[in-house]
């Protein structure tokens, strides 16, 4: 598939090359194609494109949103005209100072994602653990579950490219669980982070 990936942090980079070894054609988004960043994206693969926002989404079947939540709005405005893509929101709208959600339970960050990308089929995904596990998590538990939310008919593209990250997929349901995903991710942060169980952890669905 052809794949855009917005933000180029640790989570829009783990993914991108993660996807780009599977074989998808992915392309990332960046602020400045000139810049340190860029250079060091294309010095990772040889076979990834990158652009402008606008450029990676446009040539993209899949839309991959992995920004600070802060910058979030900007993004997918900077991607122009979303009607008929995939978007999969990896975000979680968290306070500056990371104490807590911005928004949560009455609403949440997946459904804002779906007023500023007009058009688009939103997923949430991606958001439930940290980026150092993202591609082919390996626990002794066992495999960690990756929730998908959203509503349309393409779920199925979403679910396979998190299965073929090497997640347990389960789909949540539609995009407004993506209210008790987003909780829950902080959950996995305030674990990891302020409780001190490290990057190094994640959930897992037990089945009888």
């Amino acid at each position: 598939m052809k794949i855009a990936i917005i933000g180029a942090g640790n989570v829009g980079k783990t993914l991108g090359l993660a996807w780009a070894r599977r074989g998808h054609q992915v392309s990332f988004g960046v602020r400045n194609p000139a810049g340190t960043q860029a250079q060091s994206l294309r010095s990772s693969a040889s076979d990834i494109n990158v652009g402008t926002n606008a450029e990676a989404a446009q040539r993209s079947e899949v839309v991959v949103i992995c920004t600070p939540w802060s910058v979030t709005q900007e993004a997918i405005t900077s991607c122009g005209a979303l009607a008929g893509k995939v978007l999969i929101d990896c975000t979680n709208p968290l306070q500056p100072d990371f104490s807590g959600l911005a928004l949560g339970f009455d609403t949440s960050g997946a459904e804002q994602v779906a007023v500023w990308a007009q058009g688009a089929q939103v997923f949430k995904a991606m958001n439930q653990i940290g980026s150092n596990r993202m591609d082919h998590p390996q626990f002794q538990g066992g495999t960690p579950v990756m929730f998908v939310c959203g509503d349309g008919d393409q779920k199925p593209v979403v679910m396979h490219l998190v299965q073929e990250l090497g997640f347990d997929t389960v789909d949540a349901g539609r995009l407004s669980i993506a209210r008790l995903l987003e909780p829950y991710a902080m959950l996995w942060i305030h674990l990891a982070l302020v409780q001190g169980l490290g990057r190094d952890i994640g959930f897992a669905l037990l089945r009888e």
